[in-house]
């Protein structure tokens, strides 16, 4: 199951982790953000850092990622952010991502 990120666990969660995390940001409303969950489900069952990320719930976060169209999906490594993609991503491609970054 995809994680959920939150202001409350964002730091330890996606800053602290070890490796590459994909923060998949999203919301109930938007159709293209249902379209990706599953993908994002995947790759969790399959063992990667990935989770989700409520912009309706998480203004701030959002913000403070500059995330202006959903979904925005960002992978993170050491705390930074490490790339970048707006709109619906394969599940391959995203997996090829995180393990480049591993």
């Amino acid at each position: 199951m995809a994680k959920k990120f939150t202001a409350q666990n964002f730091e330890s969660e996606v800053l602290q982790a070890k490796g590459p995390v994909l923060v998949d940001f999203w919301a109930t409303w938007c159709m293209p953000c249902r379209m990706q969950g599953p993908a994002i489900e995947k790759l969790a069952e399959e063992g990667y850092n990935a989770g989700k990320l409520n912009v309706d719930e998480e203004q701030e976060l959002a913000a403070r990622y500059r995330v202006m169209s959903i979904p925005t999906l960002i992978i993170f490594k050491d705390g930074k952010e490490a790339d970048r993609m707006v709109g619906v991503q394969s599940k391959e491609l995203l997996a090829q991502k995180l393990d480049s970054y591993r």
